[in-house]
Parts: structure tokens; sequence; C-alpha cells
């Protein structure tokens, strides 16, 4: 077993790509990308325990139409280790969500796909992307704040609610900003 340091090294060495995903690859990388997350990080993901991607889910998953839902797919030597996608409907808040397979977390493989989904979602009109994310997942919480410092985090009792403001959005202060300084974590 690597340790997070080596496997981050491999990294450097692996090209990781990343693109665009459409409809017609999404099955393929949905299935993919699902069968390498561990029990753990598919609570994580959906919140609840999920031993097998429930038909319903999987379909909404791959209905990626590039407009309501767009994503974004990573793949080492072709295959999907990882999906973020934003899905909304006006052009406003789009909600966001990231999966990367346990075998590439912590090698910058989140890093990427959140910078590159932000891009697509913007350039899509999203003026932010939301997010609910459980307490323990520290790991996407920090993800968050390293790709996006401004990213707002607030705990609602159950969740924690990250708001990633996009364009110029990202620079306005908004009183929700101004409260959370001053109120502070």
């Amino acid at each position: 077993m690597l340790s997070s340091a080596e496997n981050s090294t491999i990294v450097r060495t692996i090209e990781v790509t990343v693109e665009s995903l459409d409809r017609a690859e999404a099955a393929e990388a949905v299935d993919a990308v699902f069968a390498g997350l561990s029990q753990q990080s598919r609570y994580l993901r959906f919140h609840a325990p999920v031993p097998r991607l429930p038909p319903s889910v999987r379909a909404r998953l791959v209905d990626v139409d590039g407009r309501r839902h767009v994503a974004v797919v990573a793949r080492v030597r072709g295959r999907p280790v990882g999906i973020a996608r934003a899905i909304g409907g006006d052009g406003g808040s789009a909600e966001l969500a990231v999966a990367v397979v346990d075998a590439w977390q912590r090698c910058g493989v989140g890093t990427r796909l959140l910078t590159a989904l932000g891009a697509l979602a913007e350039r899509h009109g999203h003026r932010e992307l939301r997010g609910a994310v459980l307490p323990e997942n520290t790991g996407m919480q920090a993800l968050a704040r390293r790709v996006a410092p401004w990213a707002r985090a607030r705990f609602d009792g159950e969740v924690v609610q990250l708001t990633v403001p996009l364009g110029a959005a990202a620079w306005t202060i908004t009183h929700e900003d101004l409260m959370a300084d001053l109120l502070g974590p």
C-alpha cells in the first residue's frame, strides 16, 4: 500500500486528463467511479449507505444534457477516476457534487475536477455552486477551501452547506460574508 505522498508522486508521472462529460460516455463513467468508491466514500458522497446504485439515481446521474446538468470527468489511461457535476435550472445556482475513486483521492484529481467544473458552470451562466456536505467529510470541505478560498461554509444542524460564488460573484462581498467573518468558525 502506497502512502499518500508516494501516491502523489505517481500522479505527477501518470497523466490525468479532465474533460467535459457528455451523455454518450456518462453511463460508463458513472459506473466506473461508483465501483471505485469504498463504502465510506459512498456514504460521504450520497449521505447514506449505498451498496448498489439504485436505477433511478443512476438514471439522474447519467442524464448529462450539457445545459441544466453539466459534468467533467477525470481519466487515467482512459479509465474514469472521478466526476464532478453541477445541476441547476435557471443559470443562477447549481448543485455541486464530486466523487473520486478511493485509489486516486488526495492526489490532486478532486482539485482539477472542481476547478474545471467551476469554469464550465460559469460558462453556462451559473453564478454559484452549492453543495451539502456531511460534517465528517473534511476532505471535501478542504477541497472547496483549496480551490475557492472565498467559498462560504455554513453548518445548518445536519450538514455543512457550501456555497462557491463564480465569476464576478466571487469578488462581491455580501451581508452573508460579513456575518460569517464576524461570527467566525
